[in-house]
């Protein structure tokens, strides 16, 4: 069994140095380069967040790698705020979701991420439960 495993990989070794793949196998081989993250879906250029929750809130940006917006002002249920990404320090490209802040409550996260690209599109989420018990989603 282990001379017909040695003899597939010779095999497979030699094939592979004909290709012009002789590193694939061997001790030699290199790791892979990372791929470049692809681009979250949709592509928007303004976040609003609709209460729908038990609370007074409000809702700042926040990216993939911990950057934050300057937060909107405090609303109760019933109403939604809209920020323009373009009014923030962010840069075009980068993944984005929400950080909800309910007043006397718990901070949650959106969901979903989305990408910044200047377009005029608004992704819209809905905060949904109690203080401490909520979800921020994005509705589709």
């Amino acid at each position: 069994m282990v001379r017909t495993a040695s003899r597939r990989r010779a095999v497979l070794t030699a094939s592979l140095a004909a290709a012009g793949l002789a590193g694939v196998l061997g001790a030699t081989a290199q790791p892979a380069a990372a791929a470049p993250a692809a681009l979250a879906s949709p592509c928007v250029q303004k976040i609003a967040v609709v209460n729908n929750g038990g609370f007074v809130m409000n809702f700042q940006i926040t990216t993939r790698e911990g950057q934050l917006s300057a937060p909107t002002d405090d609303y109760p249920i019933n109403q939604w705020r809209l920020i323009d990404l373009t009014s923030t320090p962010l840069e075009e490209g980068v993944d984005v979701r929400p950080l909800v802040h309910a007043t006397a409550g718990d901070d949650v996260l959106g969901n979903t991420f989305v990408s910044y690209c200047t377009n005029g599109q608004t992704a819209t989420y809905t905060a949904s439960g109690t203080t401490l018990n909520y979800t921020v989603t994005l509705l589709t």
